[in-house]
């Protein structure tokens, strides 16, 4: 009848405006920079000799560019790429994240089942394989610094055995029973070391957390992927400078536009995507300013194919 026939059309309507927006949410836009550019003061480079760091990719995702950020091609390819970063200092060595652990086939099955049909996985040898292999005792690690707590960036800390250093923020999301938290609070024997940011502004982020007091690990807040996620600024002995950014992007490009995620991705996985395009804004300008700065996303396996690799 004539009332179910305008129902039916009202409906195809709507559906088809919502395919519509899906498909403009994956379509170029850059994120607006407004306002004059900021200058950030420097920080000299760090005098402390023996800090170097090492990249360790344990596995990666398959996707596409699309996924990863606004005007990426849904044909073209990625190696979304996971791992840890060792970072060896005088005062006790780190890791930053740990790629996939050696039961990732257990672990995979904690993420939203879009994201597991919309990429694939491989497997590579574990960080604490690899550390072990290169003649490395797992018993100097002071701890793994997690940029944040999702599951491809602890799923190696079972076979680490080190104690998780983590802000408080995100301690308290993980606490919060969060669905995106399932896997590292199942992980047994896991201890946290909590921190909270002890220092004033740091290239614009404020508050910061200089680790070792010297400036060559300075932990910033950036919330927004999750509650407590974080950048490491990493300053080696060979005067070099590293951004450690996490999931702020996945792919250099949502710095390097900048551009965020489809809206699609922000959905599955940001917890706050204002703060993220906030972050991303701030991550694009330093880098105009301290063009010598490497920024690292942590699945950007480009970008890590151009780091220092363990044991070096």
């Amino acid at each position: 009848n004539r009332k179910g026939l305008l129902v039916l059309g009202q409906a195809l309507l709507v559906l088809l405006g919502a395919v519509v927006a899906l498909a403009l949410s994956f379509s170029a836009e850059r994120l607006p920079l407004v306002g004059a550019e900021p200058i950030f003061e420097i920080p000299p480079p760090t005098a402390t000799q023996g800090v170097t760091l090492h990249a360790i990719p344990a596995g990666s995702m398959e996707s596409t560019a699309g996924m990863a950020y606004r005007g990426g091609s849904l044909t073209e390819k990625r190696a979304f790429g996971m791992g840890g970063i060792l970072v060896r200092h005088p005062q006790g060595d780190v890791l930053f994240d740990t790629g996939f652990g050696k039961d990732v086939d257990q672990h995979i099955k904690t993420i939203p089942l879009l994201m597991r049909l919309t990429s694939s996985y491989t497997k590579g040898p574990t960080v604490a394989e690899q550390l072990v292999a290169g003649g490395y005792d797992l018993k100097r690690l002071s701890g793994v610094i997690i940029t944040h707590a999702h599951w491809d960036h602890v799923s190696g800390l079972p076979d680490l055995g080190a104690s998780v250093i983590l802000s408080k923020e995100e301690e308290a999301f993980i606490e919060s029973g969060d669905e995106a938290t399932t896997l590292i609070r199942s992980l047994p024997g896991v201890r946290y070391e909590p921190y909270n940011y002890l220092h004033g502004a740091y290239l614009g982020f404020e508050p910061s957390l200089d680790y070792y007091g010297d400036g060559s690990i300075v932990l910033v807040p950036v919330p927004g992927h999750t509650p407590g996620s974080i950048i490491a600024f990493v300053n080696t002995s060979d005067g070099k400078r590293y951004a450690l950014i996490g999931d702020l992007v996945w792919q250099k490009e949502g710095v390097d536009l900048p551009a965020e995620r489809p809206w699609i991705s922000r959905r599955l996985v940001d917890k706050d995507p204002e703060q993220v395009r906030a972050a991303i804004v701030h991550m694009h300008r330093l880098q105009k300013q301290l063009p010598d700065l490497i920024v690292v996303p942590a699945h950007d396996q480009r970008v890590w194919e151009q780091l220092p690799r363990f044991p070096g």
